[in-house]
């Protein structure tokens, strides 16, 4: 019996890893949700071993499945390669990954000057927490990632420093003792510069709120649990006001990480565009984070 990969099936493989479930990669392929799963059990009949296990309310990618996956990029980058030999030019897409902190100001802009810089590709956004993009880009299933803190590796081509700003419910008074603080769980590079800029100023903390995703820090600040640390490019989140009677901290380096492969020309364009909007080159814009996500 002669089995084969098909190219179909494994631009479905790649879709659900970039999109995250079955329903938005058919989406994004302009398929049915019954075709991804059909195309999904063709690979793994073609293998003889499961790609996709349940995992809790949802999936996700067995070892062979990440092994694939890794091997899918590879076959459709040369498959793509090959019909642009001929003049044939296939749409590619870049995964473009960031923590919420700062993604609905960083990342529209960033589609914006990698369309007129790459025309033949189209930007997919993942949000996730720094420590599931760095596994992401491990694994081939981010090509670009936007994060904060160290730019000390390798992997990393530093672009700017995201200014920081304490942040708290309006008419929020500061009570006598340790500052209250409201932060996204542990590791979190705003979270330890929070800590890091009290402690230096003499001023004891303590957390009383943790969240998560942004919208439940921005929630507990709101509520009048705490004061936190956003970098938000000057755009003060709704519902709340910016503190100046905490002591200033210092700004945060952003470098973006690329993943093992990524041609030169990509990282190069998704810097630059970084840099430029750090300095102002690029207005950036507000767009709702929960348009990114779904996008």
């Amino acid at each position: 019996m002669t089995r084969s990969l098909d190219i179909g099936p494994l631009r479905s493989l790649v879709a659900v890893a970039d999109c995250g479930s079955f329903q938005r990669a058919a989406q994004s392929l302009h398929l049915s949700q019954g075709a991804i799963s059909q195309h999904i059990r063709r690979l793994e009949s073609a293998i003889g071993l499961p790609l996709v296990e349940r995992h809790g309310r949802g999936s996700r990618f067995t070892a062979e499945g990440e092994q694939l996956l890794v091997q899918a990029r590879q076959i459709l980058a040369l498959h793509d390669e090959a019909l642009h030999g001929f003049g044939v030019d296939a749409e590619q897409t870049i995964v473009i990954g960031s923590t919420e902190h700062a993604a609905a100001q960083l990342l529209p802009p960033l589609a914006t000057a990698l369309a007129s810089s790459l025309p033949d590709h189209r930007a997919r956004f993942r949000i996730d927490r720094g420590t599931q993009l760095r596994d992401g880009l491990a694994a081939g299933r981010i090509d670009v990632a936007l994060l904060l803190g160290s730019t000390d590796d390798p992997r990393a081509a530093p672009v700017g420093e995201l200014e920081l700003t304490w942040y708290a419910a309006p008419h929020w008074i500061r009570p006598d003792g340790p500052v209250p603080l409201a932060a996204f769980d542990d590791p979190c590079a705003l979270r330890s510069r929070a800590l890091e800029t009290l402690a230096e100023h003499g001023l004891a903390a303590q957390i009383s709120a943790e969240a998560t995703h942004l919208a439940g820090v921005q929630a507990a600040v709101g509520a009048g649990q705490g004061v936190a640390l956003m970098a938000t490019l000057g755009q003060t989140p709704e519902g709340l006001a910016p503190r100046d009677d905490l002591p200033k901290p210092r700004p945060l380096p952003l470098a973006v990480w690329a993943r093992k492969g990524l041609s030169v020309e990509i990282t190069h364009a998704a810097a630059e565009a970084m840099s430029d909007l750090l300095s102002g080159q690029i207005p950036a814009t507000v767009t709702p984070l929960a348009l990114l996500q779904g996008a």
